[in-house]
């Protein structure tokens, strides 16, 4: 007799460890099925974490109770605060980690969380009982049968690793592609699928470079930390906690070799089918489109503190090995530099997003959740966000309940899954700060204030980090609460924090009397600048408020699945098509679509609203 579970989750990487964490959290009975367990929350790519918007997202998976955050800082090896000469709305915290301590700590998490079990195997076909999936067969010909399914496959599904003209299948360069499963996701499950391509540089030895005239860049040693809350005790962390990065350009020559050998570039021969990110693009896309730059920043980051290897960020590249060792020779303090892996291109399948919900939730399979780079993201954060979504909703469905959505104006998350949704995919999708019209009130520090309660009551957030974040929210509300009534300017706290710095001796003293504050130096720091943050943005806050009600107004005109576009006279045939393709829940994502006007808008107001009066009239 097989057991049933409530949720299986496929992949073990960023989407499928926090899916399966935030799904057993819920109360769901668990299971995790990965191909290697050696390799669970594995940093394919850059060991690092965080970044501009990508921050502010592991913020809001620590509100939400999730593991990335406490990981990260158990594994952290630097940690700096980006954008500080900017305004903090767009502050971005980010860490260098050592990866393999952080696959360590994941797996330990996992492994310590109840109501999940793990298991090291290949999904490869679906469980199809009266047109809905019942489970997974694994490659022993097991039935892995549960109520709902969450795909997070990462870049395994039929993918394929370039190295020049040469290519491999595989889902990373030393683990297998899933073929069987993407086969099953498109003559099994006939759902509409993509190609995507994403890449990553080569690793050097750090005996083979010079770093003499190379740009140090240090680890800030400012106390700070990704986790709003103390670590558990059983994690393990890493003891070298401010190791150094280095910065160095690229040179003429380096562009030179590049343009000399396009012919051997697999992108540029037809030989990758899959679009690559915009935003991140390969060497030899930066040499062809910015011709006009002669040299390029790159970063040389540790991969961790037991390992000599240097990751080269900002020289991914699909070129052929001999091609790499010729354009490293022509940078400096990397002439004699000793590549431990060449860089390589991958290309894989994804399943065009505007085929889920933006609760995850599959529209033709309902038990059917995805996340991740299935659903046409990069990055890990933008994975673990979706994951921490698709299991919560996928434990709700398996307990009969209605999936949740976070909404874009109270989080990160929530406005990549609209985006994702509405949006037409073309390139693998990535959060920017500039992706959020509410950015003023989504800032990276105070995610537990705009997300702890919400976590809480869909039973994420564990009671005890609940009960933390209650006393730090009443101390913030009793400081502001003084702080106004005294006309403390945002200035004034502003320059007690300067005064200071990390280093308070609270309480401090204020004319004629104190200001209220805890005993613990780093909270009363966080109050204080708390209270500085909204005191300089008053003005900004308050206008975006409006448009936040503006919008929620909108929100609240929910749209039937049901719905006939096709007798709504006055919608251009452009719009009805869109309209159709995404099936927006609301008039607040339907003004989102691309190409969908206010009038049209307006049109569908109108319909909408007979639709509300026509029971009345009944």
């Amino acid at each position: 007799m097989y057991q049933v579970y409530d949720v299986i989750v496929v992949g073990g990487g960023h989407a499928g460890c926090e899916a399966a964490l935030a799904a057993a959290r819920f109360g769901a009975k668990t299971l995790l099925l990965t191909i290697n367990l050696d390799h669970i929350a594995q940093m394919s790519c850059n060991p690092c974490i965080g970044g501009i918007a990508k921050g502010h997202v592991v913020r809001e998976i620590d509100a939400l109770g999730g593991a990335m955050a406490a990981v990260t800082d158990s594994a952290s090896i630097q940690f700096r605060m980006l954008n500080r000469s900017k305004g903090q709305a767009v502050w971005s915290p980010r860490a260098q980690c050592d990866k393999i301590a952080y696959h360590n700590c994941m797996k330990l998490y996992l492994e310590r969380t109840e109501n999940l079990d793990i298991l090291q195997s290949e999904a490869v076909e679906f469980i199809l009982e009266n047109g809905q999936i019942a489970g997974v067969i694994n490659h022993f010909g097991e039935e892995l049968r549960a109520k709902t399914v969450v795909m997070a496959s990462g870049t395994f599904l039929n993918g394929r690793l370039h190295y020049g003209m040469r290519h491999f299948q595989g889902g990373r360069a030393g683990d297998p592609a899933s073929i069987p499963l993407a086969q099953a996701l498109k003559e099994q499950l006939k759902l509409h699928i993509g190609r995507l391509k994403t890449g990553t540089p080569p690793r050097v030895l750090a005996k083979s470079i010079d770093f003499s005239d190379m740009e140090l860049q240090r680890s800030e040693n400012s106390g700070e930390a990704f986790s709003f809350y103390p670590l558990p005790r059983w994690l393990p962390k890493t003891k070298h906690k401010h190791l150094p990065c280095y910065g160095v350009y690229s040179t003429k020559e380096t562009a030179e070799i590049v343009r000399a050998n396009l012919m051997e570039a697999p992108l540029y021969q037809g030989k990758i089918e899959g679009i690559g990110a915009r935003y991140c693009p390969s060497f030899e896309d930066k040499v062809v489109r910015f011709a006009h730059h002669e040299r390029h920043l790159l970063y040389l980051e540790p991969e961790g503190e037991n390992t000599d290897e240097y990751y080269l960020n900002g020289i991914s590249t699909s070129l052929p090995p001999r091609i790499q060792k010729m354009m490293l020779a022509t940078i400096p303090g990397l002439e004699n530099a000793i590549i431990t892996r060449y860089a390589y291109a991958i290309e894989y399948d994804f399943i065009f997003p505007d085929q889920m919900y933006r609760t995850c939730q599959n529209k033709i399979y309902p038990n059917l959740f995805t996340a991740g780079q299935i659903n046409g993201t990069s990055g890990y954060e933008e994975a673990a966000g979706q994951g921490l979504i698709a299991g919560l909703n996928a434990a709700r469905f398996a307990a009969n309940m209605d999936p949740v959505e976070l909404p874009r104006n109270l989080s990160y998350i929530g406005v990549m899954l609209d985006d994702l949704v509405t949006k037409e995919i073309t390139e693998p999708y990535r959060l920017f700060t500039s992706r959020a019209e509410y950015r003023l009130h989504l800032r990276q520090d105070n995610a537990d204030i705009r997300l702890s309660q919400w976590a809480h009551d869909q039973h994420i957030l564990p009671d005890d980090k609940f009960r933390k974040f209650k006393r730090y929210e009443e101390a913030l509300n009793n400081a502001e609460n003084i702080a106004k009534s005294r006309k403390f300017k945002g200035k004034y706290i502003w320059e007690l924090l300067k005064q200071h710095g990390a280093n308070f001796d609270f309480p401090l003293p204020f004319p004629g009397d104190q200001l209220e504050l805890p005993d613990d130096a780093h909270t009363s720091e966080r109050i204080l600048r708390q209270i500085q943050i909204e005191a300089h943005y008053e003005g900004y806050l308050e206008r975006e408020n409006n448009s936040i009600n503006k919008m929620q107004s909108l929100e609240k005109w929910r749209i039937p699945q049901e719905f006939d576009y096709q007798k709504i006279p006055g919608l251009r045939n452009e719009s009805r098509a869109k309209l159709i393709k995404v099936a927006p829940l609301t008039l607040a994502q339907a003004a989102r679509i691309d190409g969908v006007t206010p009038a049209e808008i307006a049109l569908l107001q109108i319909h909408l609203a007979r639709l509300r009066k026509q029971p009345h009239e009944e």
